[in-house]
């Protein structure tokens, strides 16, 4: 798997959920992670009809690429030339071999997993994959984030719950995600909490609650202010 000073640190909710127990939270939605993504990160930042060569996704929490997956897939049916551009930062990386585990859970994404699983395992964080060309950056968003050179057209803010990690969800953090974002930029994230909700519009963004995916009842989206 790719270095970092931290690992994951991975407990099993009937043996297929996977869960990180130092933030007490599942990577992913017990009612189907996959569609939660399209729902939220996809469809919530309008795409793939945004999609276009040089299109630039950027995400704060890589988890089990699930995201990532799900890109790949609607990239793969919008039919696009060129390449489209993947950044997600982690700062606790899972091992391939618990990422293969918990992806078995989505057959549509474990299908096309393979050259990802292979370049993790191998401990590459850069890899490309039928025109998805992904970096994963390691350490603390705090840190790697503002020292980024990219600019996002898409934002998926998908860290564990603002209640368990407040770290990736602070006024600073949603600064340097607004610095980030290029003009008409977007982002998407499963949670409506009102303190999220509050710093990413004094970041600058006009920010939306529209109805969440399965039993959570919101989520929020929203623009780049011009």
């Amino acid at each position: 798997m790719a270095e970092s000073d931290q690992s994951a640190d991975v407990a099993w909710r009937d043996g297929i959920v996977p869960v990180s127990t130092r933030f007490d939270d599942p990577y992913f939605s017990l009612a189907d992670g996959l569609a939660e993504t399209r729902h939220v990160f996809l469809a919530g930042n309008g795409l793939p009809d945004r999609f276009r060569s040089g299109f630039q996704i950027a995400e704060l929490g890589f988890g089990t690429g699930l995201n990532m997956l799900a890109t790949l897939i609607a990239w793969q049916g919008a039919g696009c030339p060129g390449t489209l551009h993947y950044t997600s930062f982690e700062a606790f990386p899972m091992r391939a071999e618990e990422i293969a585990r918990a992806l078995q859970a989505f057959p549509e994404a474990e299908t096309v997993a393979g050259p990802f699983l292979a370049a993790w395992q191998a401990g590459q964080t850069c890899f490309t994959m039928d025109g998805l060309q992904v970096e994963v950056i390691l350490g603390d968003a705090r840190e790697t984030l503002p020292a980024w050179q990219g600019q996002a057209d898409a934002w998926f803010l998908d860290g564990f719950s603002p209640a368990k990690n407040p770290e990736l969800w602070s006024e600073d953090l949603m600064c340097a995600v607004s610095g980030h974002t290029a003009p008409g930029g977007t982002f998407a994230t499963y949670t409506a909490a009102g303190h999220v909700r509050r710093a990413l519009q004094a970041a600058g963004f006009e920010v939306t609650r529209s109805p969440g995916h399965g039993r959570k009842r919101h989520m929020s989206s929203g623009k780049l202010r011009t």
